[in-house]
């Protein structure tokens, strides 16, 4: 059951009050102690894939295709150009994420989550006294289908919000299903093995996040070491500061980032899905001392009512089945968070 809300960071920080302990992060092991939060740490070379290539049956796309399973079997993330989305609008959505996190507390509380819901804008859900907070608030929203949305939830205020956000997400979905198939083909399965699996009531869902400059950004974490529970996730990180990091063998790095290409990371669904051939990265998001940080992620999340389970065409002798069939939960997946677990953990056989 979930706590009572406690005030925003935005409000913390406002108010100028003493960092509260409950934002005070203990690195849990797989090598988080030996690197600072706020260390120096080595980047990351995310492969850059063309998407309109993929689909080309020149030998250059072929390559691609290749480059593109060798990125996400290795690092399980990649950054995406030629992806049919302009420049001008991934620029309007960061600049109106920013102008609504600007608006002052009462009016951004308009579109407040309720309790025990996921949607609307403030903190995540505490479930525990002891639940570790993240330095983070944020605006979440399930914007596909669109006969799954709440309008309540979607802001007035900045003006063309709601509409730019229509537009972004119609043309996300077509970046969605292209890249599911390009998916497909890098394992050399039908073109809509995936998106069959992932089922017709999928969602796309949404979430603005705000970090705050953040007075102890040694102790505290925007948002802890996690994977996502989804097929795979669109990322329109900030151009400008830094704090996205990835985990591979026990080692932390940080990601590059390419102005106006969408970073796409698969999540525990694809894991499930691609039998392990394709495996969700862990990643976390780490502050900054004087500068705020606006990043907005999209997540592609399968029809509730759909059992996802490995391929059969990536089942065999060889690889056998490394996974069991289960059905998303957005619920499980926040529980698993908050105890510094993953979620794909139940599905292993």
């Amino acid at each position: 059951m979930e706590k009572p809300k406690l005030k925003t960071v935005q409000e913390v920080v406002a108010a100028g009050e003493k960092l509260p302990e409950r934002y005070l992060y203990t690195p849990t092991g797989d090598g988080e102690g030996d690197q600072p939060f706020n260390g120096l740490l080595p980047e990351m070379k995310i492969s850059i894939i063309d998407l309109n290539l993929l689909f080309s049956s020149s030998d250059d796309g072929r390559e691609e295709l290749s480059k593109l399973h060798s990125a996400i079997s290795t690092w399980g993330v990649v950054q995406v150009m030629n992806h049919g989305i302009s420049e001008a609008l991934l620029d309007k959505i960061h600049e109106l994420t920013k102008q609504f996190f600007v608006l002052p507390t009462k009016e951004k509380q308009k579109y407040a989550r309720e309790i025990s819901s996921f949607q609307g804008f403030g903190n995540d859900m505490i479930l525990s006294d002891d639940q570790v907070l993240d330095w983070v608030d944020r605006l979440y929203l399930i914007t596909y289908p669109e006969d799954q949305r709440q309008l309540k939830f979607w802001p007035e205020n900045p003006s063309g919000f709601r509409e730019t956000l229509h537009e972004y997400t119609m043309k996300q979905q077509l970046v969605v299903e292209k890249f599911f198939k390009a998916l497909a083909r890098s394992l050399e399965l039908e073109d809509n093995c995936f998106l069959e699996m992932h089922g017709e009531n999928a969602t796309l869902e949404t979430r603005f996040n705000i970090y705050p400059p953040c007075p102890r950004p040694d102790k505290v974490l925007g948002l802890k070491p996690h994977s996502d529970g989804s097929a795979f996730t669109l990322i329109l990180p900030d151009k400008n500061v830094e704090g996205l990091q990835f985990l591979k063998d026990g080692k932390w790095y940080k990601a590059s980032i390419l102005p106006h290409t969408i970073l796409i990371n698969v999540g525990d669904t694809m894991e499930v899905m691609s039998n392990g051939i394709y495996k969700s990265p862990v990643h976390r998001v780490v502050l900054n001392g004087k500068k705020e940080r606006i990043s907005v992620a999209t997540f592609c999340n399968a029809d509730e009512d759909k059992e996802i389970q490995p391929l059969n065409g990536l089942v065999s002798e060889a690889r056998p089945r490394l996974y069991k069939a289960v059905k998303k939960s957005e619920k499980n997946f926040f529980d698993y968070y908050q105890q510094g677990r993953r979620p794909i953990e139940a599905a292993m056989i």
